[in-house]
């Protein structure tokens, strides 16, 4: 499946609502979304971004789930049954992270804790460290575990999946996003091989 230049301009003014079940208990927080994931209403959705292939990898998943045309109900339910929530920083959506002020970022993280503690996941994993660090004021964050929590929850940094990372690799990714899956008590499969 695939989305006109106008059906993507238009996914601009939409609201991704966040992936949370009852038993959430890593929530990954990512950028904003961009207007594939907007026009899918899927996170992550665009094809290159390398979450899912992560999360399979890491063996958080046991299918390499495609989100590019929207969830299929098996995917959803499969990632609600392992504890997965995703929710993001900012709700609107941008062709490109770069488009989002240092405001919105700040805004954002102030609106997390509330989240969190509605949900209340052991783990709460920000993807990628900008991101973090302008929007939780912490210019000098480095990825992994951060000293402080978020309302009763494990804060953690993990790369950010975005092609345009080139810092981080998929199995780069894979495995630090299977640390925090441990953290949080997710049972992980054996990687694939």
């Amino acid at each position: 499946m695939g989305f006109t230049r106008a059906e993507l301009e238009a996914a601009r003014t939409a609201v991704v609502a966040d992936l949370v079940g009852p038993d959430t208990r890593l929530l990954f927080v990512g950028i904003n979304p961009g207007l594939w994931t907007a026009a899918a209403q899927a996170h992550f959705a665009r094809r290159g971004n390398r979450f899912y292939p992560a999360l399979y990898r890491a063996g958080i998943t046991d299918r390499l789930v495609d989100a590019s045309g929207g969830y299929r109900s098996d995917d959803l339910r499969h990632l609600l049954d392992r504890g997965i929530g995703i929710t993001n920083i900012v709700a609107r959506a941008t062709a490109r992270a770069d488009e989002v002020t240092p405001e919105e970022f700040r805004a954002g993280a102030r609106a997390l804790p509330g989240r969190v503690a509605a949900l209340r996941p052991r783990v709460v994993a920000v993807l990628g460290v900008t991101a973090y660090r302008i929007g939780f004021e912490r210019p000098r964050a480095r990825v992994g575990r951060q000293p402080e929590d978020l309302a009763g929850a494990q804060l953690w940094v993990v790369p950010n999946p975005s092609g345009l990372n080139a810092h981080s690799q998929v199995a780069d990714l894979a495995a630090a996003y299977r640390e925090v899956a441990i953290a949080a008590g997710i049972a992980v499969f054996d990687p694939p091989a």
